[in-house]
Protein backbone atom coordinates (compact mmCIF):
# COMPACT_ATOMS: atom_id res chain seq x y z
CA UNK A 1 0.00 0.00 0.00
CA UNK A 2 1.43 3.37 -1.04
CA UNK A 3 1.15 6.65 0.83
CA UNK A 4 -1.92 8.81 0.20
CA UNK A 5 -1.72 12.57 -0.26
CA UNK A 6 -2.72 13.39 3.32
CA UNK A 7 -0.03 11.13 4.71
CA UNK A 8 2.54 12.75 2.41
CA UNK A 9 1.58 16.20 3.69
CA UNK A 10 1.87 15.01 7.31
CA UNK A 11 5.31 13.52 6.61
CA UNK A 12 6.52 16.76 5.01
CA UNK A 13 5.18 18.90 7.85
CA UNK A 14 7.01 16.77 10.43
CA UNK A 15 10.27 16.83 8.48
CA UNK A 16 10.31 20.64 8.05
CA UNK A 17 12.88 20.29 5.26
CA UNK A 18 13.66 23.94 4.33
CA UNK A 19 17.16 24.87 5.54
CA UNK A 20 18.51 21.32 5.57
CA UNK A 21 21.73 20.65 3.67
CA UNK A 22 21.96 17.51 1.54
CA UNK A 23 25.12 15.68 2.57
CA UNK A 24 25.03 12.36 0.73
CA UNK A 25 22.95 10.10 -1.52
CA UNK A 26 23.06 6.33 -1.02
CA UNK A 27 21.38 4.02 -3.54
CA UNK A 28 20.83 0.51 -2.15
CA UNK A 29 18.98 -0.79 -5.22
CA UNK A 30 17.65 0.50 -8.52
CA UNK A 31 14.34 1.50 -6.89
CA UNK A 32 15.61 2.55 -3.45
CA UNK A 33 17.61 5.63 -2.50
CA UNK A 34 18.42 7.50 0.68
CA UNK A 35 19.35 11.15 1.25
CA UNK A 36 21.29 12.16 4.36
CA UNK A 37 20.47 15.74 5.38
CA UNK A 38 21.69 18.00 8.21
CA UNK A 39 20.61 21.24 9.89
CA UNK A 40 21.67 22.79 13.20
CA UNK A 41 22.75 19.57 14.90
CA UNK A 42 19.92 17.51 13.41
CA UNK A 43 20.79 14.72 10.97
CA UNK A 44 18.10 12.81 9.15
CA UNK A 45 18.00 10.08 6.57
CA UNK A 46 15.25 10.34 3.98
CA UNK A 47 14.10 7.22 2.18
CA UNK A 48 12.66 7.26 -1.35
CA UNK A 49 11.20 3.93 -2.48
CA UNK A 50 9.76 3.42 -5.95
CA UNK A 51 8.79 -0.21 -5.26
CA UNK A 52 5.32 -1.09 -6.65
CA UNK A 53 2.75 -1.14 -3.88
CA UNK A 54 5.19 0.43 -1.44
CA UNK A 55 5.99 3.82 -3.02
CA UNK A 56 6.92 6.15 -0.23
CA UNK A 57 8.99 9.06 1.04
CA UNK A 58 9.74 9.47 4.73
CA UNK A 59 12.49 9.59 7.31
CA UNK A 60 13.95 6.16 8.01
CA UNK A 61 15.55 5.11 11.26
CA UNK A 62 17.17 2.00 9.81
CA UNK A 63 20.60 1.70 8.22
CA UNK A 64 20.61 1.93 4.45
CA UNK A 65 23.00 -0.67 3.02
CA UNK A 66 25.37 0.50 0.32
CA UNK A 67 25.29 -1.09 -3.10
CA UNK A 68 28.22 -3.36 -3.92
CA UNK A 69 28.99 -1.09 -6.86
CA UNK A 70 28.13 2.60 -7.44
CA UNK A 71 24.70 3.02 -9.01
CA UNK A 72 24.08 5.68 -11.64
CA UNK A 73 21.42 7.88 -10.03
CA UNK A 74 23.17 8.17 -6.67
CA UNK A 75 26.38 9.10 -8.48
CA UNK A 76 24.46 11.79 -10.37
CA UNK A 77 22.94 13.23 -7.20
CA UNK A 78 26.30 13.22 -5.44
CA UNK A 79 27.80 15.18 -8.33
CA UNK A 80 25.03 17.82 -8.48
CA UNK A 81 23.10 18.44 -5.27
CA UNK A 82 25.52 17.48 -2.48
CA UNK A 83 26.00 20.42 -0.07
CA UNK A 84 22.96 22.07 -1.64
CA UNK A 85 20.38 23.72 0.66
CA UNK A 86 16.72 22.78 0.54
CA UNK A 87 14.72 25.97 -0.03
CA UNK A 88 11.25 24.41 -0.06
CA UNK A 89 9.52 21.03 -0.03
CA UNK A 90 5.84 20.57 -0.85
CA UNK A 91 3.33 18.28 -2.48
CA UNK A 92 1.79 19.52 -5.73
CA UNK A 93 -1.91 19.61 -5.00
CA UNK A 94 -2.95 16.15 -3.90
CA UNK A 95 -1.24 14.37 -6.79
CA UNK A 96 1.38 12.56 -4.70
CA UNK A 97 4.19 14.44 -6.42
CA UNK A 98 6.70 16.02 -4.04
CA UNK A 99 8.75 18.95 -5.29
CA UNK A 100 11.94 19.83 -3.42
CA UNK A 101 13.77 23.00 -4.51
CA UNK A 102 17.53 22.87 -3.86
CA UNK A 103 20.07 25.65 -4.23
CA UNK A 104 23.68 24.64 -4.85
CA UNK A 105 25.85 27.73 -5.22
CA UNK A 106 24.44 29.64 -8.17
CA UNK A 107 22.53 26.61 -9.44
CA UNK A 108 18.96 25.70 -8.55
CA UNK A 109 17.53 22.21 -8.96
CA UNK A 110 14.06 20.76 -8.71
CA UNK A 111 13.78 17.26 -7.25
CA UNK A 112 10.43 15.64 -8.12
CA UNK A 113 9.42 12.47 -6.30
CA UNK A 114 6.33 10.96 -7.92
CA UNK A 115 4.75 8.34 -5.68
CA UNK A 116 2.39 6.63 -8.12
CA UNK A 117 2.40 2.86 -7.68
CA UNK A 118 2.53 2.05 -11.39
CA UNK A 119 4.56 5.05 -12.56
CA UNK A 120 6.76 6.08 -9.64
CA UNK A 121 9.90 8.09 -10.37
CA UNK A 122 12.50 10.45 -8.95
CA UNK A 123 13.32 13.16 -11.49
CA UNK A 124 15.80 16.04 -11.27
CA UNK A 125 15.42 19.11 -13.49
CA UNK A 126 17.08 22.46 -13.82
CA UNK A 127 15.13 25.59 -12.96
CA UNK A 128 13.77 25.70 -16.51
CA UNK A 129 12.24 22.24 -16.39
CA UNK A 130 14.83 20.41 -18.49
CA UNK A 131 15.40 16.91 -17.17
CA UNK A 132 18.97 16.36 -15.99
CA UNK A 133 18.43 12.73 -14.99
CA UNK A 134 15.79 10.37 -13.65
CA UNK A 135 16.00 7.37 -11.37
CA UNK A 136 13.87 5.50 -13.91
CA UNK A 137 14.49 6.63 -17.46
CA UNK A 138 11.18 6.58 -19.35
CA UNK A 139 11.61 7.96 -22.91
CA UNK A 140 7.88 7.83 -23.74
CA UNK A 141 7.21 10.31 -20.95
CA UNK A 142 10.22 12.46 -21.75
CA UNK A 143 11.74 11.44 -18.40
CA UNK A 144 15.27 11.15 -19.74
CA UNK A 145 18.22 13.53 -19.84
CA UNK A 146 17.31 16.44 -22.09
CA UNK A 147 13.57 15.83 -21.80
CA UNK A 148 11.08 18.16 -20.16
CA UNK A 149 9.20 17.67 -16.89
CA UNK A 150 7.07 20.36 -15.25
CA UNK A 151 4.07 18.75 -13.52
CA UNK A 152 2.98 22.12 -12.10
CA UNK A 153 1.99 23.14 -15.62
CA UNK A 154 0.18 19.90 -16.49
CA UNK A 155 -3.55 20.20 -17.08
CA UNK A 156 -5.73 18.50 -14.53
CA UNK A 157 -3.66 19.06 -11.39
CA UNK A 158 -6.48 18.40 -9.00
CA UNK A 159 -7.41 19.09 -5.41
CA UNK A 160 -9.40 16.44 -3.57
CA UNK A 161 -12.05 17.04 -1.00
CA UNK A 162 -10.83 16.66 2.55
CA UNK A 163 -12.92 13.54 3.15
CA UNK A 164 -11.59 11.34 0.34
CA UNK A 165 -8.61 9.98 2.28
CA UNK A 166 -7.44 9.80 5.85
CA UNK A 167 -4.18 9.29 7.72
CA UNK A 168 -3.80 5.70 8.81
CA UNK A 169 -3.85 4.91 12.52
CA UNK A 170 -0.57 3.11 13.11
CA UNK A 171 0.97 1.75 16.27
CA UNK A 172 4.33 2.66 17.76
CA UNK A 173 6.57 5.68 17.40
CA UNK A 174 6.12 9.29 18.47
CA UNK A 175 5.96 10.77 14.95
CA UNK A 176 4.14 9.61 11.85
CA UNK A 177 7.54 9.21 10.15
CA UNK A 178 8.55 6.69 12.82
CA UNK A 179 5.24 4.87 12.58
CA UNK A 180 5.31 4.64 8.79
CA UNK A 181 8.95 3.48 8.80
CA UNK A 182 8.09 0.67 11.22
CA UNK A 183 4.87 -0.23 9.37
CA UNK A 184 6.57 -0.61 6.00
CA UNK A 185 9.33 -2.69 7.57
CA UNK A 186 6.70 -5.24 8.57
CA UNK A 187 4.07 -4.85 5.84
CA UNK A 188 5.71 -3.10 2.91
CA UNK A 189 4.94 -5.66 0.23
CA UNK A 190 8.05 -7.25 -1.24
CA UNK A 191 10.23 -5.19 1.13
CA UNK A 192 8.49 -6.30 4.31
CA UNK A 193 10.37 -8.45 6.80
CA UNK A 194 7.67 -11.10 6.65
CA UNK A 195 7.81 -11.38 2.85
CA UNK A 196 11.61 -11.27 2.74
CA UNK A 197 11.98 -13.94 5.42
CA UNK A 198 9.52 -16.16 3.57
CA UNK A 199 11.54 -15.61 0.39
CA UNK A 200 14.71 -16.56 2.28
CA UNK A 201 13.06 -19.77 3.49
CA UNK A 202 11.91 -20.67 -0.02
CA UNK A 203 15.29 -19.90 -1.57
CA UNK A 204 17.40 -21.74 0.96
CA UNK A 205 15.23 -24.56 2.27
CA UNK A 206 14.86 -25.96 -1.26
CA UNK A 207 18.65 -26.12 -1.54
CA UNK A 208 18.91 -27.63 1.93
CA UNK A 209 16.52 -30.43 0.99
CA UNK A 210 18.42 -31.18 -2.21
CA UNK A 211 21.74 -31.36 -0.37
CA UNK A 212 20.27 -33.56 2.36
CA UNK A 213 18.84 -35.95 -0.24
CA UNK A 214 22.19 -36.07 -2.06
CA UNK A 215 24.01 -36.74 1.22
CA UNK A 216 21.63 -39.59 2.03
CA UNK A 217 22.46 -41.25 -1.31
CA UNK A 218 26.18 -40.70 -0.82
CA UNK A 219 26.08 -42.24 2.66
CA UNK A 220 24.27 -45.28 1.24
CA UNK A 221 27.06 -45.62 -1.32
CA UNK A 222 29.63 -45.14 1.44
CA UNK A 223 28.11 -48.05 3.36
CA UNK A 224 28.12 -50.17 0.21
CA UNK A 225 31.74 -49.33 -0.60
CA UNK A 226 32.65 -49.72 3.05
CA UNK A 227 32.20 -53.49 2.63
CA UNK A 228 34.80 -53.49 -0.14
CA UNK A 229 37.27 -55.31 2.12
CA UNK A 230 35.48 -58.55 1.31
CA UNK A 231 36.85 -58.41 -2.26
CA UNK A 232 40.41 -58.52 -0.94
CA UNK A 233 39.45 -61.36 1.39
CA UNK A 234 37.97 -63.30 -1.54
CA UNK A 235 41.23 -62.89 -3.46
CA UNK A 236 43.25 -64.16 -0.50
CA UNK A 237 40.93 -67.15 0.00
CA UNK A 238 41.14 -68.06 -3.71
CA UNK A 239 44.95 -67.98 -3.65
CA UNK A 240 45.13 -69.91 -0.38
CA UNK A 241 42.64 -72.60 -1.43
CA UNK A 242 43.03 -72.55 -5.19
CA UNK A 243 43.73 -76.28 -5.19
CA UNK A 244 40.01 -76.81 -4.56
CA UNK A 245 39.08 -75.06 -7.83
CA UNK A 246 38.57 -77.32 -10.83
CA UNK A 247 38.51 -76.08 -14.44
CA UNK A 248 35.03 -74.76 -15.30
CA UNK A 249 33.95 -74.20 -11.67
CA UNK A 250 31.54 -71.27 -11.23
CA UNK A 251 31.75 -71.22 -7.43
CA UNK A 252 34.27 -71.89 -4.69
CA UNK A 253 33.03 -73.10 -1.34
CA UNK A 254 35.83 -72.87 1.19
CA UNK A 255 36.74 -72.12 4.77
CA UNK A 256 36.57 -68.40 5.59
CA UNK A 257 39.67 -67.97 7.73
CA UNK A 258 38.91 -64.22 8.09
CA UNK A 259 35.75 -64.91 10.11
CA UNK A 260 36.07 -65.01 13.90
CA UNK A 261 36.04 -68.49 15.41
CA UNK A 262 32.72 -69.68 16.69
CA UNK A 263 32.23 -70.26 20.41
CA UNK A 264 33.23 -73.76 21.37
CA UNK A 265 35.17 -74.18 18.09
CA UNK A 266 32.20 -75.95 16.49
CA UNK A 267 33.52 -75.79 12.91
CA UNK A 268 34.89 -72.85 10.92
CA UNK A 269 32.58 -70.62 8.92
CA UNK A 270 32.45 -71.32 5.22
CA UNK A 271 32.08 -68.85 2.35
CA UNK A 272 30.76 -69.23 -1.21
CA UNK A 273 32.67 -67.15 -3.80
CA UNK A 274 31.53 -66.58 -7.39
CA UNK A 275 34.13 -67.49 -10.04
CA UNK A 276 34.66 -66.89 -13.73
CA UNK A 277 34.89 -70.41 -15.21
CA UNK A 278 37.22 -69.16 -17.96
CA UNK A 279 39.85 -67.76 -15.58
CA UNK A 280 42.61 -69.40 -13.62
CA UNK A 281 42.61 -69.09 -9.82
CA UNK A 282 45.41 -66.49 -10.00
CA UNK A 283 43.52 -64.41 -12.59
CA UNK A 284 40.33 -64.76 -10.57
CA UNK A 285 42.09 -63.52 -7.43
CA UNK A 286 43.61 -60.62 -9.40
CA UNK A 287 40.08 -59.61 -10.53
CA UNK A 288 38.87 -59.46 -6.93
CA UNK A 289 41.94 -57.41 -5.93
CA UNK A 290 41.15 -54.96 -8.75
CA UNK A 291 37.54 -54.67 -7.55
CA UNK A 292 38.90 -53.92 -4.10
CA UNK A 293 41.20 -51.15 -5.40
CA UNK A 294 38.39 -49.54 -7.37
CA UNK A 295 35.99 -49.67 -4.45
CA UNK A 296 38.61 -48.22 -2.11
CA UNK A 297 39.31 -45.38 -4.53
CA UNK A 298 35.58 -44.75 -4.97
CA UNK A 299 35.12 -44.73 -1.20
CA UNK A 300 37.74 -41.98 -0.87
CA UNK A 301 35.98 -39.87 -3.50
CA UNK A 302 32.57 -40.40 -1.91
CA UNK A 303 33.89 -39.37 1.50
CA UNK A 304 35.31 -36.20 -0.05
CA UNK A 305 31.90 -35.47 -1.59
CA UNK A 306 30.17 -36.11 1.74
CA UNK A 307 32.61 -33.76 3.48
CA UNK A 308 32.02 -31.05 0.87
CA UNK A 309 28.24 -31.57 1.04
CA UNK A 310 28.19 -31.33 4.84
CA UNK A 311 30.25 -28.12 4.67
CA UNK A 312 27.83 -26.62 2.12
CA UNK A 313 24.89 -27.72 4.26
CA UNK A 314 26.38 -25.97 7.28
CA UNK A 315 26.95 -22.77 5.29
CA UNK A 316 23.36 -22.73 4.04
CA UNK A 317 21.97 -23.36 7.53
CA UNK A 318 24.10 -20.52 8.90
CA UNK A 319 23.00 -18.25 6.04
CA UNK A 320 19.32 -18.99 6.65
CA UNK A 321 19.73 -18.31 10.38
CA UNK A 322 21.46 -15.02 9.56
CA UNK A 323 18.66 -14.01 7.18
CA UNK A 324 15.92 -14.85 9.68
CA UNK A 325 17.69 -12.91 12.46
CA UNK A 326 18.09 -9.73 10.34
CA UNK A 327 15.50 -7.14 11.38
CA UNK A 328 16.30 -4.43 8.81
CA UNK A 329 14.29 -5.19 5.65
CA UNK A 330 16.59 -3.09 3.48
CA UNK A 331 19.65 -5.06 4.59
CA UNK A 332 17.76 -8.36 4.22
CA UNK A 333 16.67 -7.44 0.67
CA UNK A 334 20.30 -6.80 -0.24
CA UNK A 335 21.46 -10.04 1.38
CA UNK A 336 18.93 -11.97 -0.68
CA UNK A 337 20.11 -10.32 -3.90
CA UNK A 338 23.78 -11.05 -3.19
CA UNK A 339 23.21 -14.46 -1.65
CA UNK A 340 24.55 -13.16 1.65
CA UNK A 341 28.07 -12.92 0.23
CA UNK A 342 29.73 -9.53 0.01
CA UNK A 343 31.44 -8.61 -3.22
CA UNK A 344 35.11 -7.83 -3.04
CA UNK A 345 38.35 -9.79 -3.05
CA UNK A 346 38.40 -13.40 -4.19
CA UNK A 347 36.52 -15.59 -1.73
CA UNK A 348 37.90 -18.83 -0.32
CA UNK A 349 35.45 -20.70 -2.54
CA UNK A 350 36.78 -18.85 -5.61
CA UNK A 351 40.35 -19.75 -4.67
CA UNK A 352 39.45 -23.43 -4.29
CA UNK A 353 37.66 -23.53 -7.63
CA UNK A 354 39.78 -25.30 -10.28
CA UNK A 355 40.25 -24.13 -13.84
CA UNK A 356 40.34 -20.59 -15.22
CA UNK A 357 37.90 -17.83 -14.31
CA UNK A 358 37.05 -14.72 -16.32
CA UNK A 359 34.88 -11.88 -15.05
CA UNK A 360 33.13 -9.69 -17.63
CA UNK A 361 31.16 -7.01 -15.81
CA UNK A 362 28.82 -8.89 -13.49
CA UNK A 363 29.20 -12.21 -15.35
CA UNK A 364 31.55 -15.03 -14.36
CA UNK A 365 32.83 -17.53 -16.96
CA UNK A 366 34.66 -20.66 -15.76
CA UNK A 367 36.82 -22.96 -17.91
CA UNK A 368 37.84 -26.51 -16.96
CA UNK A 369 41.13 -27.41 -18.61
CA UNK A 370 41.01 -31.20 -18.36
CA UNK A 371 38.71 -34.09 -17.44
CA UNK A 372 39.50 -33.81 -13.72
CA UNK A 373 38.73 -30.07 -13.60
CA UNK A 374 35.60 -30.54 -15.72
CA UNK A 375 34.37 -33.21 -13.31
CA UNK A 376 35.14 -31.18 -10.17
CA UNK A 377 33.44 -28.09 -11.57
CA UNK A 378 30.34 -30.13 -12.42
CA UNK A 379 30.19 -31.72 -8.99
CA UNK A 380 30.91 -28.77 -6.73
CA UNK A 381 31.00 -25.39 -8.43
CA UNK A 382 28.08 -25.06 -10.85
CA UNK A 383 24.31 -25.30 -10.45
CA UNK A 384 21.38 -26.37 -12.56
CA UNK A 385 20.67 -23.03 -14.22
CA UNK A 386 24.29 -22.27 -15.10
CA UNK A 387 25.05 -22.52 -18.82
CA UNK A 388 27.42 -25.24 -20.13
CA UNK A 389 29.27 -24.99 -23.46
CA UNK A 390 31.49 -27.53 -25.22
CA UNK A 391 33.13 -27.73 -28.66
CA UNK A 392 31.42 -30.23 -30.95
CA UNK A 393 33.52 -33.04 -32.48
CA UNK A 394 36.67 -32.05 -30.57
CA UNK A 395 37.94 -32.94 -27.10
CA UNK A 396 38.28 -29.91 -24.91
CA UNK A 397 37.25 -27.78 -21.98
CA UNK A 398 33.88 -27.45 -20.39
CA UNK A 399 32.98 -23.77 -20.21
CA UNK A 400 30.35 -22.53 -17.74
CA UNK A 401 28.54 -19.20 -17.49
CA UNK A 402 27.32 -18.66 -13.93
CA UNK A 403 23.66 -17.73 -13.88
CA UNK A 404 22.50 -14.41 -12.38
CA UNK A 405 19.03 -14.36 -10.77
CA UNK A 406 16.42 -12.88 -13.10
CA UNK A 407 18.96 -12.21 -15.88
CA UNK A 408 19.28 -13.68 -19.38
CA UNK A 409 22.81 -14.33 -20.62
CA UNK A 410 23.67 -11.46 -23.01
CA UNK A 411 24.85 -12.35 -26.52
CA UNK A 412 28.27 -10.80 -25.88
CA UNK A 413 28.83 -13.03 -22.85
CA UNK A 414 27.70 -16.07 -24.85
CA UNK A 415 30.20 -15.16 -27.59
CA UNK A 416 32.93 -14.71 -24.96
CA UNK A 417 32.25 -18.19 -23.58
CA UNK A 418 32.00 -19.65 -27.10
CA UNK A 419 35.40 -18.25 -28.03
CA UNK A 420 36.90 -19.77 -24.89
CA UNK A 421 35.26 -23.14 -25.64
CA UNK A 422 36.84 -23.23 -29.12
CA UNK A 423 40.19 -21.84 -27.96
CA UNK A 424 40.54 -24.46 -25.20
CA UNK A 425 39.61 -27.37 -27.48
CA UNK A 426 41.25 -29.58 -30.08
CA UNK A 427 39.80 -27.31 -32.76
CA UNK A 428 41.79 -24.24 -31.69
CA UNK A 429 43.97 -24.16 -34.81
CA UNK A 430 40.95 -24.22 -37.14
CA UNK A 431 40.00 -20.69 -36.10
CA UNK A 432 36.34 -21.64 -35.93
CA UNK A 433 34.07 -24.46 -34.89
CA UNK A 434 30.65 -25.62 -33.80
CA UNK A 435 29.68 -25.98 -30.19
CA UNK A 436 26.60 -26.91 -28.25
CA UNK A 437 25.29 -25.37 -25.08
CA UNK A 438 22.57 -26.09 -22.53
CA UNK A 439 21.86 -25.61 -18.84
CA UNK A 440 23.74 -27.83 -16.40
CA UNK A 441 20.48 -29.42 -15.25
CA UNK A 442 20.10 -30.94 -18.73
CA UNK A 443 23.39 -32.86 -18.49
CA UNK A 444 23.54 -36.49 -17.42
CA UNK A 445 26.63 -38.50 -16.68
CA UNK A 446 27.56 -41.20 -19.17
CA UNK A 447 27.05 -44.58 -17.49
CA UNK A 448 30.42 -46.30 -17.00
CA UNK A 449 32.00 -43.52 -19.06
CA UNK A 450 35.30 -41.71 -18.40
CA UNK A 451 35.51 -39.21 -15.59
CA UNK A 452 33.60 -36.02 -16.31
CA UNK A 453 31.92 -37.31 -19.47
CA UNK A 454 28.34 -36.05 -19.80
CA UNK A 455 25.55 -36.38 -22.35
CA UNK A 456 23.63 -33.13 -23.01
CA UNK A 457 19.93 -32.82 -23.75
CA UNK A 458 17.90 -29.83 -24.95
CA UNK A 459 21.16 -28.46 -26.33
CA UNK A 460 21.41 -25.59 -28.81
CA UNK A 461 24.03 -25.12 -31.51
CA UNK A 462 26.35 -22.19 -32.06
CA UNK A 463 29.01 -21.63 -34.72
CA UNK A 464 31.95 -19.58 -33.50
CA UNK A 465 34.73 -17.89 -35.43
CA UNK A 466 37.48 -17.15 -32.94
CA UNK A 467 38.04 -13.44 -32.41
CA UNK A 468 41.62 -12.59 -31.44
CA UNK A 469 40.63 -9.18 -30.09
CA UNK A 470 37.92 -10.71 -27.90
CA UNK A 471 40.33 -13.36 -26.58
CA UNK A 472 42.89 -10.67 -25.69
CA UNK A 473 40.22 -8.72 -23.82
CA UNK A 474 39.20 -11.86 -21.97
CA UNK A 475 42.79 -12.48 -20.94
CA UNK A 476 42.75 -9.05 -19.28
CA UNK A 477 39.54 -10.09 -17.45
CA UNK A 478 41.06 -13.26 -16.07
CA UNK A 479 40.66 -13.65 -12.31
CA UNK A 480 44.05 -14.36 -10.80
CA UNK A 481 44.28 -16.70 -7.79
CA UNK A 482 46.92 -16.27 -5.14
Amino acid sequence: MSLNWKEINLILSELDLPGFQIQKAVQSAYDLIGLRIHKKGITRQLLVSLSPGACRFHETFRALPKSDKPLRFAEFLNSRVINGRIESAEQLGDNRIIRILVRQGEERYRLYIRLWSNAANFIVTGSGGTVLDAMRRIPKRGEVSGGSYAPEEAAGLRQSSAGEYGVRELAGGASFNEKIDAWYAEHGGGLSLEALREQARRNIEGSLERIRAALEKLRAKEAEFGAAGRFREYGDIILAQGALIKPGDAWLEAENFFAPEKDGGAGAERVRIKLDPKKSPAAQAAQYYEQYRKAKKGLSGIREEIKAGEAELGKLEDRLARFLEEDNPLVLAKLLKTGGVKAGPLSAQDKKRPGLSFRRGDWLIIVGRDAAENDTLLRRHVKGKDLWLHARDFPGSYVFIKQRPGKTVPLEILLDAGNLAIFYSGGRNNGEGDLFYTQVKYLRRAKNGPRGLVIPTQEKNLHIKTDEKRLRELENCRVEKT
